[in-house]
């Protein structure tokens, strides 16, 4: 574990403000989802919404990755790159997208259904989404890490799905990943203590069938090994005196 950088009151409202930004995004993004639209054209989109908001795509050139937004389709678990292959009625997707504001990072993702979707994977969002916010009520001062992580796995593993353990959450701040990493998976009780101004981007990412994935040989998507669909949910959040604090909550 590295240093872990409590961010001071003027850094939490510049990353309120990123954060913000990334969550409007997203809602626009989101309602353009549907049957024919491709995923390049909601890259595209996100650009142009960045430029109107006047902040910079953080994941654009992040290590050589091409594009402004990340998406996972079906049985792609993060990092989906934009193609022009057309979204059909049934698919799942996941849009992970960041922006950089004075500075600071924001960063977040959605699961969204493409038309009507199976009951199966109705219930693989809804539970990846309970994970987060399972997580998220224990991201208390006092509290230990393992207690964040422990959250999404018991409520992920209770409804018998399975969470990765090859990608984690991270500290956010100045930069897009920070100390210290956010495991899905772990012991309550286990970890580091929790303390204000720590900021955190907590990302349950769940699988229908077995945990373990496989990176494609773009380097960049990582998908489910057995094929099956998986789900991913993020927000960033602050931790206060009085409790935490979503900075990236939905519009």
């Amino acid at each position: 574990m590295g240093m872990v950088i409590l961010k001071l009151p003027d850094e939490i409202e510049k990353l309120r403000t990123s954060n913000a930004i990334v969550a409007e995004i997203l809602a626009e993004l989101r309602e353009k989802v549907k049957p024919g639209v491709t995923t390049r054209e909601l890259d595209r989109l996100s650009e142009a919404l960045s430029r109107k908001s006047r902040v910079r795509p953080a994941f654009k050139g992040y290590r050589g990755y091409p594009y402004a937004l990340c998406t996972s389709v079906n049985g792609e678990v993060v990092h989906g790159m934009p193609s022009d292959r057309p979204l059909l009625s049934g698919d799942i997707l996941s849009l992970d997208f960041g922006v950089v504001y004075k500075g600071y990072y924001g960063d977040a993702a959605i699961t969204v259904s493409v038309g009507t979707v199976s009951a199966e994977a109705q219930r693989l969002m809804k539970v990846t989404e309970e994970g987060l916010y399972d997580a998220i009520e224990q991201a208390r001062v006092g509290n230990r890490l393992g207690d964040v992580s422990a959250a999404v796995q018991e409520r992920v593993e209770d409804a018998g799905f399975s969470v990765v353990r090859d990608f984690v959450g991270h500290g956010i701040g100045r930069n897009m990943h920070e100390d210290p990493q956010i495991p899905n998976y772990g012991v309550r009780g286990r970890g580091i203590q929790l303390r204000q101004g720590m900021v955190l981007a907590i990302e349950p990412m769940v699988n229908e069938g077995g945990y373990r994935v496989k990176v494609l040989p773009d380097g960049w998507t990582v998908v489910t090994e057995d094929g099956k669909l998986s789900a991913h949910f993020e927000h960033s959040v602050v931790i206060m005196e009085n409790g935490p604090e979503i900075l990236s909550r939905m519009p």
